[in-house]
């Protein structure tokens, strides 16, 4: 390990954040603040027949009001379906008919009840597959039908590996909406200069994006719109696309001639912000007899809402998982984004891979099963290997797969899987032993997993799963680069400038760990400003796991520049060949003569004062060797690298009661090499946290296009007190490409969490959970439905229809 990377270094940003001083984006406070409110449908789909604003612009301190009747020409968005405010018609009861700029929260509110509209309801449609059809309802009138995409994609020949698979198993699986639950809900401020340029403060994820968007949402000039990113504690892929609420804050600050916030309430963020779209998923698998996979084939069905964000591009994801996850040599894939009058949806951590790991990863445990192989010996036989293209063109560098299946499997408590402690019940009259009580099962003839005997309802398990992420980046715009200089100034301070955008990751703390090693100083010794586009390089935004590869990579190049006009400088005062030199706590010396160094302040000034003088200053760029995939085939190499893991999840399941408590979680990654361990550490316990949350707790309660649960009271986030104990070991590879052989980790923490859980569960009582979350009532609904189990296995005996 390097003096800086390596280390278990705190976050820069930690104190800040520790005590308060952090501004965040609500603290954003411009001298003549307005507040603005949204007025938002009260139909899900509508005519609008009216919209009289009249009342609400006599309210003394309403300083502006806006109605479609000011959108610019140019829809927005990814699908360019959208437009900041709707005239015509509403789509979903997110949709925005007018908004307010007053001089306070309260007024902004009551002038909002004194817009009248009128409207002609119109039949909507809230099921995908029900909008699918030819007699639908329309949600957008101008085109043929509601699906928007479809992606089909195929390697080997489906048939042929069918024909030679000797199990075959298949499930249909029903994923749900999750919100990102960010603790910061959306908020931006906007305001105009005297030149008129606009000004943003965001929480956005994509600044240089979000200037392109913006421009054509407004009617702009990109260059007439400067990105200010405030404080941003987690975002979660929710800042991956410009929104309404964005040009409608420009246009009634524009209008009112003063800076204008709008920031949402919790309900109003549950309501109208993007979340992971619902999915529908019904897939197949096979294998031959010696355990090599022969084939999957997965369609799967995603309500996108009323309008395309980039979560529409998730099923590029969803196929990476399905094609690439395990060595498999016969797929096809087919997704389907549909149309609904529901909410939006948009991108949310792990990008599609957290549903289609799901499914996989279950696919693969009913495998094992089939069988009979331990279900990590069956990944193992079909793992992923270094250096080998996948035949979806994924060109796979280093890969980790294998040691971090055998390090879970190593921590697995599985020394009485056979016994009877993690047994099913073994028979279905065990639920209802004569006990008077039909209405429950008894605890009568149920195994304990905590002490002998058969009076406990509680049973425990143990499951695993792996996955597979990008893990330098992801080519879905034309160009996946980043930039940063790196200047030392003349008392040998250094400041890198990126293009990246730290979003709670600590990707500001691993990029001035590469900086300070390249120059030998300490982390303390570097600022790093990413937060304006006026100042800052391009980037394509924070996504896809790719900061600490690519940024990384454009920082060091930066900081390797400006080591050398140092070492061509120090050169001339110690008389050495650059060559010889070395950069090492604060100093450049010559290898083998220790007494001869020079502090690197005093080199900086040297090279500054003097004829000609120069500071020094590095600049560095770097966009990856991928591709975009083939717009035909979906083929093609997205990322310069790929990580890989695996969890291990042992469970308690209570069969009186259904409930699941998760007692131990053990999550290994490969990350190349770990700049900051400790940061690698928390990134993974975060994603491992979310991915409990979708496995066990978190769904958005979505009836006729209303979201039913928009609290923290009624959304059942994961919290601290329900964490299990967590372990995670940290895989290093030295990725080739990778600055010091890191590559990213973003996201894989929570992908594999929810299939290890269901596995676990599996395990424990027998019993396949393919519905997310896996609540107390739906375990205990698959318990009381279970088929009679066989007395050679303790298993339920199932239909053979998933096997040949």
């Amino acid at each position: 390990m390097g003096a800086v990377v390596g280390q278990r270094l705190p976050k820069l940003d930690a104190p800040d954040k520790a005590t308060g001083r952090a501004a965040y984006g609500h603290d954003v406070r411009l001298p003549g603040l307005l507040h603005g409110r949204i007025l938002y449908a009260r139909y899900p789909h509508a005519r609008v027949l009216n919209v009289d604003v009249s009342r609400a612009a006599l309210l003394p301190g309403v300083k502006a009001i806006v109605t479609a009747a000011d959108n610019p020409p140019a829809k927005f968005g990814y699908g360019r379906d959208n437009t900041p405010l709707k005239g015509q018609v509403v789509r979903s009861l997110r949709d925005e008919v007018a908004a307010v700029a007053a001089i306070d929260a309260d007024l902004a509110a009551e002038a909002l009840e004194l817009i009248e509209v009128d409207y002609a309801p119109l039949t909507p449609v809230f099921d995908a597959r029900a909008a699918l059809a030819a007699d639908a309802p329309r949600v957008h009138a101008g085109r043929d039908g509601n699906l928007f995409s479809a992606f089909r994609y195929s390697h080997g020949d489906l048939a042929q590996g069918e024909a030679e698979s000797d199990v075959v198993v298949a499930a249909d699986y029903d994923l749900p909406y999750v919100a990102h639950a960010a603790l910061e809900t959306s908020v931006v401020v906007a305001s105009f200069d005297h030149h008129g340029r606009l000004t943003l403060y965001s929480t956005t994820q994509i600044p240089f994006l979000l200037q392109r968007d913006l421009a054509e949402a407004l009617g702009l000039n990109g260059s007439q719109i400067r990105i200010i990113q405030s404080a941003i504690g987690g975002a979660f892929g929710r800042g991956l696309d410009v929104y309404p609420f964005e040009p409608i804050a420009a246009l009634l600050a524009r209008k009112a001639g003063q800076p204008v916030r709008i920031a949402f309430s919790r309900a109003e963020e549950f309501l109208a912000a993007p979340m992971r779209q619902p999915a529908r998923v019904q897939a197949r698998a096979g294998a031959r007899a010696n355990g090599q996979l022969t084939f999957r084939d997965v369609y799967a069905l995603l309500d996108i809402g009323a309008y395309v964000s980039w979560g529409s591009v998730t099923p590029l994801v969803m196929m990476e998982t399905t094609a690439s996850l395990y060595r498999v040599p016969h797929v096809r894939f087919v997704a389907e984004c549909v149309y609904t009058n529901n909410p939006i949806t948009g991108a949310v951590r792990g990008y599609g891979n957290p549903q289609s790991t799901f499914v996989v990863e279950t696919l693969m445990d009913r495998l094992a099963e089939a069988l009979r192989l331990d279900p990590v010996e069956f990944r193992l036989r079909n793992a992923n290997r270094p250096n080998e293209e996948t035949p979806q063109g994924l060109r796979i560098t280093s890969c980790g797969l294998r040691e971090c299946l055998e390090a879970v499997a190593a921590r697995a408590d599985r020394s009485d899987v056979a016994g009877g402690a993690r047994q099913p019940p073994t028979s279905q009259t065990d639920l209802y032993a004569a006990s008077g009580n039909d209405a429950r099962p008894s605890q009568a003839g149920l195994a304990s997993s905590s002490a002998p005997g058969r009076s406990s309802t509680r049973r425990r398990g143990t499951g695993f799963a792996a996955t597979l992420n990008v893990g330098g980046g992801a080519r879905i715009y034309r160009s996946d680069g980043c930039g940063a200089s790196v200047r030392v100034d003349d008392f040998g301070h250094v400041t890198l400038v990126t293009g990246s955008t730290e979003i709670g990751q600590g990707s500001e703390t691993v990029l001035a760990q590469i900086v300070a090693e390249v120059l030998g100083v300490r982390t303390s010794d570097v600022s790093v400003h990413n937060s304006d586009t006026d100042v800052k390089p391009w980037d394509v935004g924070v996504h896809a796991s790719r900061t600490t590869f690519i940024a990384g990579n454009a920082a060091h190049q930066a900081a390797l520049e400006a080591r050398r006009q140092l070492f061509e400088t120090a050169a001339e005062m110690l008389q050495a060949d650059p060559q010889t030199l070395l950069a090492q706590d604060g100093y450049i010396s010559v290898r083998g003569r220790s007494e001869a160094r020079v502090r690197l302040d005093r080199v900086a000034r040297a090279r500054h004062f003097r004829n000609g003088g120069q500071i020094v200053s590095g600049e560095g760029w770097y966009d990856p060797p991928t591709q975009l995939v083939d717009k035909d085939t979906y083929k093609g190499n997205i990322s310069a690298t790929y990580g890989f893991g695996a969890q291990m999840a042992e469970v308690e399941v209570d069969t009186e009661t259904g409930h699941v408590r998760v007692l131990r979680l053990v999550c290994a990654n490969d990350v190349g090499r770990a700049i900051n361990p400790m940061a690698v550490e928390g990134q993974v316990e975060g994603g491992a946290m979310m991915g409990l949350g979708y496995a066990l707790t978190e769904e958005l309660q979505v009836k006729d296009g209303r979201v039913l649960n928009p609290d923290f009271l009624d959304y059942r986030l994961f919290t601290a007190a329900d964490m299990p104990g967590l372990e995670t070991i940290i895989v290093e590879t030295d990725d080739p490409n990778g600055p010091y052989g890191a590559k990213g980790v973003g996201e894989m923490g929570g992908t594999p969490t929810a299939a290890a859980v269901a596995n676990a569960i599996y395990d424990a009582v027998g019993v396949r959970l393919t519905t997310l979350p896996m609540t107390p009532e739906r375990v205990l609904a698959a318990l009381l439905q279970h088929g009679p189990a066989s007395a050679e296995s303790g298993r339920p005996v199932r239909a053979p229809r998933f096997e040949r």
